[in-house]
């Protein structure tokens, strides 16, 4: 079995212990480091090189939001991609977690998620798969219409197939379960989300779902 490597950045000490406590009791999981501040993020990634990296979004030095960025922008020790990133918030409608998201996040958790789903979230993004709530990402992006979001989502030129693959993605429906819906093998799934991808210039899953609601292309109002 493959170990799934966590960092763990939250200024709040007892919150740590708390995650390496829930992700530690998981075969499969271990957790290789800690910083209370995101200014530690960088040189704590090529110490440790974490597959996940499950990061407060409001701390009082350098914030969630400003790590994420420079995490994404810089990417992985030696050169490879950046690790996954869950943002990890009190409130589901913060701003930060939106822009976070923007950034590069993988998705965010609840600091009230029940154990079993953190650990779920972290295999999820390590999977491949972006961790999506469609409700909130439709609250967050709502009167976010982004002019340049709307003239990719146009430059795309989308395929009918392709569209409706991008409308399963945001209501946050794994490869699998868009595979169901329209009678798609996974492999075929994956082809058309990465060409989504692609078309829209997007480095992942959920920064493709934003797009989709910025440009109008899904209707943020549900």
């Amino acid at each position: 079995m493959t170990m799934i490597k966590v960092l763990l950045v939250d200024d709040e000490e007892l919150v740590r212990a708390g995650l390496r406590a829930v992700l530690e009791a998981q075969d499969g999981i271990t957790v290789v480091g800690e910083a209370g501040d995101g200014a530690d993020v960088p040189a704590m990634v090529r110490s440790t090189e974490p597959d996940v990296v499950l990061m407060d979004v409001r701390m009082p030095g350098v914030d969630g939001l400003t790590a994420t960025r420079s995490l994404v922008a810089g990417g992985g020790p030696g050169g490879g991609p950046a690790p996954k990133v869950l943002v990890v918030t009190t409130f589901e409608n913060d701003d930060y977690v939106y822009e976070a998201l923007r950034a590069g996040a993988d998705g965010f958790l609840l600091k009230r998620t029940r154990p079993a789903e953190i650990v779920q979230a972290v295999r999820t993004v390590v999977a491949g798969e972006s961790l999506l709530f469609p409700a909130a990402i439709r609250q967050l992006a709502g009167g976010r219409a982004d002019r340049a979001a709307a003239e990719a989502m146009v430059r795309a030129a989308l395929t009918a197939r392709e569209a409706e693959v991008l409308r399963l993605m945001a209501r946050g429906l794994s490869n699998a379960e868009i595979g169901e819906q329209l009678y798609l093998g996974v492999q075929t799934v994956k082809t058309h989300v990465s060409s989504v991808l692609g078309k829209l210039g997007a480095r992942d899953r959920t920064q493709a779902v934003i797009a989709a609601y910025e440009s109008g292309f899904v209707d943020a109002r549900g």
